[in-house]
């Protein structure tokens, strides 16, 4: 399945996922409905408390995964909706990338210059700076989430073990450590194969799962700019640059926080999720181990049953 006809499936998709969030809306409203009183004049004592069994269909019991681990985790209240081998440790691919950027936003501002090396210029693509390029912290960042830059990762981590005077992976590993991220260990800050069987990173479903969401809460003006078709960024010295996404199909998710793809021959198809399934109550899905295409396809899947879980359905 090509770009194109992912895309396709996605506009298809789109006005029956609005419709499970009509759905969705609908429920509460009439849940709220049904909390209030009938008569409101008339006082009679401490409401008794009932304990009613849910009967809601299960929207995730049918949903088909290529991906080898997968998890649907409730950022609001730290509760799993569903899981796939959510605690083995897989390879991470670009997923690394999050890690890098979580680890330099704990310990450098923003606005912290970034330069570009002639080592990092010739790291595989995707890459897009020359050497002597400066950006601040922020745009580099969002440029390289959002187009998954190899050469941007490995400039921003650079500068964060240069500040912290400690070895790459000795920064990875403490920002993996300060999240309590006990299945995450990364030796390069892109992801990228160290060796035909040796990836750049290595994490879970679940361990991913709590990174996103906390790299939405500490940076949402970067991860923002990963839920758009393109993020735009100038260098200091005032070159412009326009970074593609490459998610193809993040513009027909609905209230989307976070997207991140990663892929590599021993990682496979890899896709890190974060959307608001209502007002401040933000939703994880992590896909680790599917195909260079299903990881979009069971990224999208995971959604609308997350949409149907939460409008009581079975599916949308």
């Amino acid at each position: 399945m090509d770009t194109s006809e992912l895309q396709q499936l996605a506009q298809r998709s789109r006005l029956t996922r609005e419709m499970g969030i009509g759905i969705l809306l609908a429920s509460g409203v009439l849940a709220l409905f049904l909390r209030v009183p009938l008569d409101l004049g008339r006082q009679s004592g401490p409401t008794p408390i009932s304990i009613a069994t849910s009967t809601a269909p299960n929207a995730f019991s049918n949903v088909p995964l290529i991906a080898k681990a997968a998890i649907v985790y409730d950022l609001a209240t730290q509760e799993t909706l569903y899981e796939k081998n959510a605690d083995a440790q897989l390879p991470l691919a670009s997923l690394t990338k999050l890690l890098t950027v979580y680890a330099a936003l704990s310990e450098l501002s923003p606005t912290t210059p970034i330069t570009i090396s002639a080592d990092e210029t010739q790291l595989d693509p995707p890459r897009m700076f020359r050497a002597g390029q400066v950006f601040s912290l922020d745009d580099l960042a969002r440029l390289t989430l959002t187009a998954s830059l190899n050469d941007g990762a490995a400039a921003i981590l650079d500068a964060t073990a240069a500040r912290e005077n400690r070895t790459q992976t000795a920064a990875l590993a403490g920002a993996a450590a300060a999240l309590n991220l006990s299945q995450t260990y990364a030796v390069n800050g892109n992801g990228l194969d160290t060796s035909a069987v040796i990836s750049g990173g290595y994490g879970s479903a679940h361990d991913l799962a709590l990174l996103a969401g906390a790299l939405v809460r500490l940076a949402p003006q970067i991860t923002d700019a990963t839920t758009k078709r393109t993020a735009v960024a100038a260098s200091r010295g005032g070159t412009v640059f326009t970074a593609q996404n490459t998610d193809p199909v993040v513009g027909s998710l609905p209230h989307m926080l976070l997207s991140k793809t990663g892929y590599t021959d021993l990682a496979g198809g890899n896709l890190a999720l974060v959307f608001d399934v209502g007002i401040g109550h933000p939703i994880a899905v992590i896909v680790l181990g599917s195909s260079k295409e299903a990881r979009f396809t069971d990224g999208t899947a995971l959604v609308d049953a997350t949409l149907a879980h939460f409008a009581g359905i079975a599916s949308l």
